[in-house]
């Protein structure tokens, strides 16, 4: 339900399958499940028809499978994961390329994150989960065409611990003859926090021109811009799209906002400040002359003036893993308070609930409710 191009990421899936046809949809859902079901309802305003399973425990993707099995009663079916972003070519691309039980898989600078897939003749010979060694570079998206009887290798399983779907394919995965579905379409896959302005970058890609709110005179507007009803975009601003902006926001004036930035509802931006390749959430007021380039500011963040936050390399370690980012710039979890002349160096991550007093330089990640002074 995170929020890229002002849109959650299960919209745009909805919208894939959809698109191609698919209306009967079941989604697992556990965490915060009332969020999602409250969204969607049962689906009539998406198009489609919608019905929810819970999964209390979250025992993994193959429990959450083997839970909608009473449900898919003879069907063959799809199975698409709720947090990667894909578009309806990747859909049309799996069910015109399938030859039986299939599985999208895509080329991954980085993949010891996923599933590494081995192909001989275009089937499926071997998946190896999160590689320790380098064994490729072609990944399982988790977008899969299955067959009816495939459910009862998860009907078999005893879960008592987090199994994922891959877990369960992978012992048998050569003897089940899976095609290959190579795909033009879209997959960007968001598992840390530095993800988010990529997606989002790409989910504006999904926007079009769309002026509700009200633009006045001496504003310059380049490419695709949406603005939502009752915003106000103020004399001097230059915005070069795509770029979507929410409903109620009050901006500039004298304010520049550049492409792949999307702004939520209810969102103040203050004269003389710069916004680049940015996702804004909603109910956020950034103070006059600041410079924010691409971050990620959560819904409630309150920034005074002056608050420097530049792209640029960083490192982290999630996991004692080391990950290199280049042109990444701060993570300002939800409801943090940052004071004016704030400077936040590449990468770092503020926290939730965090306060950070005037002319604070932050080096370091800061977890949540953190007071800095």
């Amino acid at each position: 339900m995170i929020p890229v191009g002002n849109r959650p990421i299960l919209d745009y899936i909805v919208e894939a399958l959809v698109q191609n046809g698919i209306k009967d949809i079941i989604m697992v859902v556990g965490y915060r499940k009332d969020t999602i079901l409250s969204h969607f309802e049962d689906g009539r305003r998406f198009g489609a028809r919608i019905m929810y399973v819970a999964q209390d425990k979250q025992l993994g993707t193959a429990h959450a499978l083997s839970l909608a099995a009473r449900h898919l009663t003879g069907e063959d079916f799809l199975t698409v994961a709720g947090d990667n972003l894909i578009d309806a070519q990747l859909v049309a691309d799996l069910l015109a390329k399938r030859k039986g039980p299939s599985m999208v898989v895509t080329e991954s600078e980085i993949p010891a994150k996923y599933g590494v897939v081995q192909i001989i003749d275009g089937r499926i010979n071997n998946i190896i989960e999160k590689p320790e060694v380098r064994v490729g570079n072609i990944i399982n998206t988790g977008v899969y065409y299955f067959k009816s009887g495939i459910l009862d290798l998860f009907l078999e399983q005893k879960f008592d611990m987090e199994l994922g779907i891959t877990q369960v394919l992978a012992p048998v995965i050569s003897r089940l003859d899976f095609t290959a579905v190579k795909t033009k379409g879209k997959w960007i896959d968001a598992v840390y926090p530095w993800d988010l302005p990529n997606i989002n970058s790409s989910a504006l890609e999904f926007h079009g021109q769309g002026i509700n709110g009200t633009v006045e005179n001496g504003v310059t507007i380049k490419g695709p811009v949406s603005i939502g009803k009752g915003s106000r975009i103020r004399s001097g601003s230059y915005i070069e799209g795509p770029v979507a902006i929410g409903e109620a926001c009050d901006i500039g004036p004298n304010v520049t906002i550049m492409s792949s930035t999307s702004i939520g509802n209810g969102v103040i931006i203050e004269p003389y400040t710069y916004i680049n390749n940015c996702l804004i959430m909603s109910s956020v007021r950034i103070g006059s002359h600041s410079h924010v380039s691409h971050s990620v500011l959560d819904d409630g963040v309150k920034v005074g003036p002056g608050l420097s936050a530049p792209t640029g390399r960083s490192q982290a370690v999630v996991d004692r893993e080391v990950f290199r980012l280049s042109d990444t710039g701060a993570l300002i979890g939800q409801d943090a308070i940052i004071g004016s002349r704030v400077v936040i160096s590449p990468g770092r991550v503020v926290g939730a609930g965090c306060q950070i007093e005037d002319g604070v330089r932050v080096s370091g990640n800061l977890q949540n409710h953190s007071v800095v002074v």
